[in-house]
């Protein structure tokens, strides 16, 4: 079904856009077949490597199925949007009309730019985000507390060593007091990614750099990536958590696996079993990839979820569509029952759907603030 829905807009652009043209049948039915082959580059890339998540071919490959991919999405939705007003004005007039073609050439120019910008904002290493989160009963030892949170990088062919460096180089030019990483982090395995994921051991904050796991972990070896993690200095919180202490007063960093741990025969995510042992007054900020159980985490306690996986939405309009997979949660700062969520839109995003249109990625300094 995923794959069928995939090939819609491409179905769409053929039969409204490509085929009317006057051009030689066997141009139109060449260049079909070819947006038909981008439509479905997820299956490809699954039955050439194993995995639709970790599409190893070069960069340029990447950036381009994407622009087309992106292009064939805006441009079957602006015909849609044409031949319903068209359909609505033949009806007040009562006699057919014609799309003529310069319109939809000039839909296709636009439609390919927004494909091309898509990509290239999504690519970019991302703009600093200010963020101040202020916390009930939050010491005084800890306002002013700098937090720099790094989600969803997914380091692959698209996201390789030379932009992992920069934001490494961002990141610690903030001078953070730790680094906190909310789970996909790669995406493909060890052998493929080890020169893509040697910047991160340059990560440094005087209290740690953690990090906790994503969905994304589980597909390409987990224990294999969360040793190598420790290995590049993480301190992996997965179902665990941490005490930073200053001046007397302490803050708990906690962690809990990913919502599809169990599907992959993993512990589950376990909030209580993170907390067990945590100071009762201090408060807790909680690394949890997924943001859909952010509710039941307030009811337990924290004061603060910091969240991916959603990458934003990628997309205005598309976003909505994110939020109602996620508990209504998508982006930015949610308060939930005395508790903070904030929800990143991600450093990076998946390689598989590389668009991002008004909904910009982000490395974030959150600050502290006592309440």
């Amino acid at each position: 079904m995923f794959h069928l829905l995939l090939a819609l807009p491409c179905l769409i652009v053929i039969a409204r856009y490509l085929w009317p043209l006057v051009w030689p049948r066997w141009l139109k039915a060449l260049l079909g077949a070819a947006l038909l082959l981008v439509s479905q580059h997820h299956l490809l890339t699954r039955l050439a490597f194993g995995s639709m998540f970790s599409p190893e071919v070069p960069r340029e490959v990447v950036l381009a199925v994407n622009a087309v991919f992106g292009a064939m999405i805006f441009l079957a939705l602006m015909l849609v949007v044409v031949d319903i007003a068209t359909a609505l004005l033949a009806l007040c007039k009562r006699r057919r009309l014609a799309i003529v073609a310069p319109l939809r050439h000039g839909l296709a120019i636009v439609a390919l730019a927004m494909g091309v910008f898509a990509v290239s904002q999504a690519a970019r290493v991302p703009p600093l985000k200010e963020v101040e989160i202020s916390i009930a009963g939050l010491p005084a030892a800890f306002d002013g507390y700098q937090i720099v949170h790094l989600t969803d990088l997914h380091l692959s062919r698209l996201f390789q060593a030379p932009w992992a460096e920069t934001v490494v180089t961002k990141t610690n030019q903030l001078a953070p007091d730790a680094i906190l990483i909310t789970g996909d982090l790669i995406d493909g395995t060890l052998d493929a990614r080890r020169d893509d994921v040697a910047p991160l051991a340059a990560l440094s904050a005087p209290d740690g750099v953690f990090a906790s796991p994503g969905n994304h972990e589980y597909y390409f070896g987990y224990d294999t990536w969360m040793n190598h993690y420790q290995a590049l200095g993480m301190q992996i919180l997965a179902n665990q958590h941490i005490v930073v202490e200053r001046d007397g007063s302490a803050l708990v960093l906690a962690g809990v696996t990913d919502a599809s741990a169990a599907r992959h025969d993993y512990p589950a995510p376990n909030l209580a079993a993170a907390l067990e042992g945590a100071p009762d007054d201090a408060p807790v900020v909680l690394l949890n990839h997924q943001p859909r159980n952010a509710r039941a985490a307030a009811a337990q306690g924290v004061d603060l979820q910091l969240s991916g996986h959603t990458h934003g939405g990628m997309l205005v309009g598309f976003d909505r569509i994110v939020a109602r997979a996620n508990e209504g949660f998508v982006s930015g700062i949610y308060a939930l029952d005395g508790m903070t969520l904030y929800l990143n839109s991600g450093t990076g995003l998946w390689p598989g759907f590389a668009l991002r249109l008004g909904k910009p990625s982000e490395l974030t300094r959150i600050t502290l603030r006592a309440q």
